[in-house]
């Protein structure tokens, strides 16, 4: 079972607030904002059938979903869509060899104008949706594709800016988000592959999970290419019994869950990671974007003599006083 800290429930008193104006300037405030510090040491565990061209994925938010998917006031539907969307990123960054972050973006013309998750290498999770409350209050249909709507799915590898940037754009296409991922498999990166996404509500709180499985190359274990094929049907069959309500228990284990599908079948469960709350705001980092508008456009985004920033990803305002930076930029 894995293992995870609490969420921070109060700040220190003696402590600064890094979301206040401070002694210290703007520019050198890179402390973290006050949000839930959560780590699941077993998020993400990978595993493989030896002998057969299976390999895959399986991602457990446990509590980090609730951290994560209660930082802003949406409603089910889409705090649904981006928990399995989570839980899907997580699962496809860990199969990428890259220093950064890894980024799925949805963006349509539905009521769900934004959908946007990142996974940085070391597996801190951030993600955030838009979305018009009027406009979802129409649909009949909850499902992933009525609510994002047309438009296009984007995955990003963004390795800095002396690396190049990976990215790979496909059409939303399908009702569910499992199905538009599997569209990104087939048209970008040519791989069969099998992917269950379950996000929802429990007794314990919000939770999702990722189950996604690959048909690899064969490396010499099966001689035959129709062995091969056979594996894998079998492999597809025994992930077809996998139920949502399995994927969300916190008391089924990983290793028990993935045996229960596969001790058959040779199976190995490799090296598990770990998965945290990944929202990397601060005054630093918000005081440089502010840096780049026009002093009239400051001017009229004070309010008081205020100007008030709110992080997308954590949704915690940072506040900072205009006169202090006007005084800086002279």
């Amino acid at each position: 079972m894995g293992v995870f800290c609490e969420p921070i429930t109060k700040v220190r008193a003696d402590l600064p607030d890094p979301t206040l104006p401070s002694a210290t300037p703007d520019f050198l405030n890179h402390d973290r904002a006050p949000v839930p510090d959560i780590v699941v040491a077993r998020g993400l565990v990978p595993f493989r059938l030896r002998d057969r061209p299976v390999r895959g994925r399986l991602v457990r938010l446990g509590p980090l979903a609730h951290a994560l998917l209660t930082r802003h006031e949406n409603s089910r539907e889409v705090t649904t869509l981006l928990g399995q969307a989570l839980a899907l990123t997580a699962g496809l960054a860990a199969a990428l060899k890259f220093r950064g972050s890894f980024s799925l973006q949805a963006k349509g013309d539905g009521p769900v104008t934004m959908l946007l998750v990142d996974c940085t290498d070391s597996g801190a999770l951030r993600g955030y949706a838009r979305a018009d409350a009027e406009r979802l209050a129409t649909l009949d249909d909850a499902e992933a594709g009525a609510m994002l709507g047309k438009g296009y799915l984007a995955f990003t590898c963004d390795q800095g800016p002396d690396m190049d940037r990976y990215q790979g754009i496909v059409p939303i296409e399908g009702s569910t988000l499992a199905a538009m991922s599997d569209t990104y498999f087939r048209t970008s990166e040519q791989l069969r592959t099998h992917v269950h996404l379950a996000a929802a509500e429990t007794p314990a709180g919000w939770r999702a999970a990722a189950f996604i499985m690959e048909h690899v190359a064969s490396d010499g274990g099966i001689a035959a290419p129709e062995d091969a094929e056979e594996a894998w049907r079998t492999a597809l069959a025994l992930a077809g019994t996998l139920s949502d309500a399995e994927l969300l228990d916190d008391a089924l284990t990983p290793e028990r869950l993935l045996h229960r599908l596969f001790h058959a079948e040779g199976l190995v469960v490799d090296q598990a990671r770990a998965l945290s709350y990944g929202c990397r705001c601060s005054r630093a980092k918000l005081s440089g974007v502010l840096e780049g508008f026009a002093p009239e456009d400051l001017d009229h985004m004070a309010e008081e003599g205020t100007i008030t920033m709110t992080c997308e990803f954590c949704n915690v305002d940072f506040r900072f006083d205009r006169d202090e930076m006007r005084k800086a930029n002279q």
